[in-house]
């Protein structure tokens, strides 16, 4: 599977770039290519957290 996130800068992409989930970053080749294979766009809004443990 192509790492499409691995020359991103955003930190937030970059944290999934290893992840073993066919991301895209946003861009008309990603709505092309889920027009293209009939599939629904699933979309990150960036949420991302940190736990405090003691």
């Amino acid at each position: 599977m192509p790492n499409r996130l691995a020359h991103e800068t955003s930190p937030y992409l970059l944290q999934h770039a290893d992840n073993p989930v066919d991301w895209w970053p946003w861009s008309d080749g990603a709505f092309e290519e889920a027009r293209r294979r009939d599939v629904p766009v699933v979309l990150s809004v960036g949420y991302s957290s940190w736990h405090w443990w003691q």
